[in-house]
């Protein structure tokens, strides 16, 4: 691995093309190319929550998943390689049920927002979600190799989830709580109206 990163600027892809795990070559703007890149986008946002004063507990579930992301970009880099599996899914199952035991129902929506770290959360929400979309478009394209598992659409679907929990969770942890939608707020009125 140390030779392969010896050399950031190979200039190979100044043709619009960039290379896959597999050897062969795509278009930039390859379905697949998406879908990594968006993982890679996901991945970096967590990152720039974790600059966050973070529970322990939640900091260790974001590495976590920091790597998980990497593998699932692995997996989408390398056609018919597989390396996120069911134990991934009942890892982020597992915190999904375990941080969301210690909330209280939501009786109305909520908007992103509240603590600076809760609003991170979301953008990653928000993010991730973009990613699955992008790999669900990757599994209906023409032409785009090997079948895609279905784990890595899983995977996304179900981190989205937790990431909104755990937004929640650390509007809790800084001492605040969810930020409610008034959808009696009437029409063109401000918050101070």
């Amino acid at each position: 691995m140390g030779n392969r990163l010896s050399k950031i600027a190979t200039r190979t892809g100044d043709d619009g093309s960039t290379g896959l795990g597999d050897g062969s070559r795509v278009r930039k703007d390859d379905a697949r190319i998406a879908a990594i890149g968006d993982i890679d986008e996901l991945n970096s946002q967590i990152g720039v929550l974790l600059c966050e004063t973070l529970p322990d507990d939640v900091r260790g579930a974001l590495v976590a998943i920091q790597h998980d992301l990497f593998d699932l970009g692995g997996e989408l880099c390398i056609p018919g390689h597989t390396l996120v599996t069911d134990e991934h899914l009942a890892r982020l199952d597992a915190w999904l049920a375990q941080y969301n035991g210690t909330l209280a129902p939501l009786k109305e929506f909520i908007l992103p927002g509240g603590s600076r770290a809760a609003a991170l959360a979301h953008v990653c929400r928000t993010v991730c979600r973009r990613a699955e979309r992008a790999v669900v478009a990757l599994g209906a394209a023409p032409n785009s190799g090997p079948p895609l598992a279905d784990t890595p659409r899983r995977y996304v679907n179900r981190l989205s989830d937790l990431l909104f929990v755990l937004a929640r969770v650390l509007n809790r942890a800084a001492g605040g709580s969810d930020v409610l939608w008034r959808h009696d707020r009437g029409a063109g009125k401000g918050e101070g109206a």
